[in-house]
């Protein structure tokens, strides 16, 4: 890997690690007088507030287009292909992206990092209005956890949903008794999981995490990417006619509440699986020491 800066000189990369949910990989070159660009917030950015997209579009080095937020949390489908578990709540915006702006900066009017442009979507391969960056709350997440460890450290709350928008409200209304858009359904709990021993139940309606309010599953999957697992997070939710708080603490992907090494990544990978030890009440009823 080879990265060429804005002043001609050149260096060999190493790469630190990837992430394929989100699309972002983080890469090391050793030099002198490397400029860096400071994080902006882009959970503190508005829908119609001015952007700089900057790249190398048809290898047009260093080039920079202006456009405006067009929205966020949005989610296109157009990473699943590539993984399972992607995650997506982009950054859209009008300023022009074309093939070669990939991983290049979005930025603020103050030249803040706010996004890593990524897609866009169009019939033709070129730019037609739409372009979309990952925003820097996961960006920053995603390079301080390559760095640290190596692995993105996935945090699971632990249950299957779906947004109440109006498809399903018209589907599921009349068996939920829902006739309200807004919030997340919680279709199930895994057991043992984070939500689990919060107290949350299927059935539940998950308005709000850390007072952001989750009206979308987009919203909701970027702020559950932004934690870590052993991170507490309180939930608002409705239960019937009843609102209530509760304070969930993160598992990883095996279910523990401990960062997993890039060990113990690669073996769940390879394995295709997750293990956990046996619990004691199934010891007992199968007769057995322990097991996995």
């Amino acid at each position: 890997i080879e990265v060429t800066l804005n002043d001609r000189r050149t260096f060999k990369a190493t790469l630190v690690g990837t992430d394929p949910t989100t699309d972002i990989a983080l890469l090391k070159i050793d030099g002198e007088n490397l400029h860096y660009i400071n994080f902006g917030n882009s959970d503190a950015m508005r829908v119609g507030e001015w952007v700089l997209a900057i790249g190398n579009p048809f290898n047009l080095t260093s080039t920079v287009t202006a456009g405006i937020i067009s929205a966020k949390s949005r989610n296109i489908g157009i990473i699943g292909g590539q993984s399972r578990m992607s995650i997506e709540s982009f950054i859209q915006t009008d300023a022009a992206v074309n093939p070669g702006n990939s991983g290049g900066a979005l930025v603020n009017t103050r030249g803040e990092l706010v996004g890593i442009n990524t897609i866009i979507k169009t019939s033709t391969g070129s730019y037609v209005g739409y372009s979309f960056a990952v925003p820097e709350s996961i960006v920053r997440k995603i390079v301080v956890d390559l760095k640290e460890s190596g692995v993105v450290q996935r945090a699971v709350l632990g249950i299957s949903f779906r947004a109440i928008d109006q498809q399903f409200v018209d589907q599921m209304g009349e068996t939920t008794g829902i006739s309200e858009i807004g919030g997340i359904y919680v279709a199930s709990v895994a057991e043992n999981g984070a939500a689990s021993e919060a107290g949350i139940r299927k059935g539940d309606i998950i308005t709000a995490l850390d007072g952001v309010t989750t009206n979308d599953a987009s919203t909701f999957v970027e702020q559950i990417s932004k934690r870590r697992p052993g991170d507490s997070i309180t939930i608002e939710l409705r239960r019937g006619e009843k609102d209530m708080k509760v304070v969930a603490t993160l598992q990883n992907k095996a279910g523990e509440k401990q960062l997993l090494t890039k060990d113990s990544i690669d073996a769940i990978k390879e394995l295709g699986a997750k293990f956990n030890n046996v619990p004691t009440h199934l010891c007992k009823e199968l007769d057995i020491k322990g097991g996995v």
